[in-house]
């Protein structure tokens, strides 16, 4: 119902989209873009292809103006004063084709990004959970699970492979050895699949994106829900991943939440920003504001719709919110 009323309302919204969305600044945020079909994400993000990315950028371009992290910076202190409101370009998880891909276009189109990545996968060392849930999902789509205890280990009984995609899928971090518990099972190797598909980023080619003047931050050591971790667990995936940014001469000035910041209190701010080097964080809540001052809400861009769609979408939204006073996230 509540889709339905936001699609109603946004069919409502001006063609100029930038006059009328709600904030001065608009934070689109993406994980991958690809044409091709990417085992390990593609059951867990809806990634856009070239066209549709490159169809974003101009849609965008065309009702805001593209900041690097300096005039972001600026623009916060009220140091940068832009022609039109503000568009920073983020992608999360450090994945590959932000190298291969993305950057050729960005490169062509003039427009900065800010990269946030996590330690743990850098080198394809590592397979993050969710996306070990993704190629079990997709292994189980292309053979006939004939194992009995394949079900019993998720507590499923004869389970349909919808049924058993969603029991996957609701694996979380904390237990994400029954991912690995799976994986051998069903006799997947990931450690060939980091090898023959390397999905991440490598150290160099971080390297070479810092010297070309795009950024590398922090999204938390191995991805975890931080609304799923205790005070000491956050700070400790925090602090670990700024000491690797530091170390590696990236760019360690801002944070953003893997998954989502929905469910983190108060206090692990208050505990977040007693490190001066801190500019702001990054949530993924879009058009939102919150009382924690320094955090700014990303706008996810792969839900399966263009970017104009998203953000009439979400100024509708806002608006919505607006009257009944909930476009502002408390946080206690």
């Amino acid at each position: 119902m509540k889709d339905k009323i936001i699609s109603m309302l946004a069919a409502f919204e001006t063609e100029n989209i930038g006059k009328s969305f709600p904030l001065d600044y608009c934070l689109p945020v993406y994980h991958c873009v690809s044409d091709e079909n990417l085992p390990h994400i593609q059951h867990i993000i809806q990634y856009k292809n070239t066209k549709q990315f490159e169809e974003d950028l101009d849609c965008l371009s065309k009702h805001f103006q593209f900041v690097s992290w300096s005039e972001f910076k600026d623009f916060v202190k009220g140091n940068f004063k832009p022609q039109k409101k503000i568009a920073l370009l983020t992608f999360d998880d450090g994945f590959r084709e932000f190298y291969d891909i993305v950057l050729p276009v960005l490169e062509r189109k003039g427009i900065y990004s800010c990269n946030f990545v996590n330690p743990a996968f850098i080198d394809n060392q590592e397979l993050m959970f969710r996306c070990k849930a993704s190629l079990i999902i997709d292994a189980a789509e292309k053979i006939r699970i004939t194992d009995p205890e394949i079900y019993r280990m998720l507590s499923l009984e004869n389970p349909s492979k919808e049924d058993f995609k969603q029991q996957v899928l609701k694996i979380i971090y904390h237990k994400r050895d029954l991912l690995d518990k799976l994986i051998e099972r069903m006799e997947i190797d990931c450690n060939e699949y980091l090898k023959e598909y390397t999905p991440y980023l490598t150290t160099a080619q971080l390297k070479t994106l810092t010297q070309k003047g795009y950024g590398i931050s922090s999204h938390s050591w191995d991805h975890p829900k931080y609304g799923e971790l205790s005070l000491k667990e956050q700070m400790e995936t925090t602090d670990r991943t700024f000491n690797y940014l530091k170390e590696n001469d990236f760019m360690y000035e801002s944070f953003a939440f893997p998954f989502t910041d929905f469910g983190v209190k108060k206090e692990f701010f208050d505990e977040l920003f007693k490190n001066e080097e801190l500019f702001c964080c990054f949530g993924s809540a879009g058009a939102k504001l919150d009382s924690v001052e320094r955090l700014f809400h990303r706008i996810p861009m792969e839900i399966g719709a263009s970017a104009e769609e998203i953000l009439k979408k979400e100024t509708a939204y806002f608006r919505l919110k607006k009257i009944i006073n909930k476009n502002k996230i408390v946080r206690k």
